[in-house]
């Protein structure tokens, strides 16, 4: 195993102080880098260990922070602060630009190779940063399939790898091929990864909540699902994304 350094990092935001987290890998060269952008509820050691496992592979990676050092276990709450943000593609770019500049500013970073990938919120944010025409090398969601404004996934510059849950209900069928439609119509080099039978966030482990609070309907994980969608980001930045000496 290689040694990998880390360290956290905040910076300015949506009018919060984000707290992420920075991998980086052995040596002292510059190195391709990839955005991990968090599920809803924020920033958790779930990301930073995915930040961890790629700098491992030899990239830099940011696990971002969506909610100003927080994360929620109030479902009500999480959806006051993510229904607004998700109806608003100008603060998702907003959120995702800012972390892009502290990927950018690390001397590590190679910055004409950078991915981002993320999971529902954070895949969303991704997104956007391909429909605001950043200049990503791959862009892969888990469970973010969102649909952007009229026209603007034809700025999207790089393959885009979307996965989902088939009994996902808060990423039902109809949103599948909204995003699809989304996806074709642009030109965007586009694959969907329908995993069978699993729910929204399959994949993520069980978060301990307290006794008087529930997680959303409709969630659940899957552990050889989320095996697999990790393998399939793997394989989207290997192709995407080499590392090489």
């Amino acid at each position: 195993m290689t040694t990998v350094t880390t360290r956290t990092v905040t910076y300015p935001a949506d009018g919060l102080t984000m707290v992420g987290h920075l991998a980086l890998p052995a040596g002292a060269g510059r190195r391709p880098a990839v955005l991990i952008g968090p599920e809803g509820p924020g920033l958790n050691d779930f990301q930073r260990r995915r930040a961890d496992a790629l700098a491992e592979l030899g990239y830099v990676a940011l696990a971002f922070d969506i909610n100003g050092g927080r994360w929620f276990t109030d479902p009500q709450e999480m959806l006051a602060r993510l229904t607004p943000l998700l109806a608003d593609p100008d603060r998702m770019r907003g959120i995702g630009h800012a972390a892009l500049d502290v990927l950018r500013a690390e001397p590590r970073t190679d910055p004409d190779r950078i991915a981002a990938i993320g999971y529902g919120t954070g895949g969303a944010i991704g997104l956007e940063l391909g429909r605001d025409g950043v200049n990503l090398r791959a862009i892969g969601t888990v469970n973010g399939l969102t649909t952007g404004r009229p026209g603007e996934a034809a700025r999207i510059r790089c393959p885009v790898w979307a996965g989902v849950g088939s009994e996902d209900p808060i990423m039902p069928a109809e949103q599948r091929d909204a995003f699809a439609a989304e996806m074709q119509a642009a030109g965007v080099d586009w694959r969907l990864v329908v995993y069978g039978g699993a729910l929204h966030a399959f994949h993520h482990p069980p978060v301990d909540q307290p006794a008087d609070q529930t997680v959303l309907p409709g969630v659940g994980y899957h552990p050889k699902h989320a095996q697999r969608a990790w393998r399939d980001i793997i394989d989207l930045l290997a192709e995407c994304l080499p590392v090489t000496e």
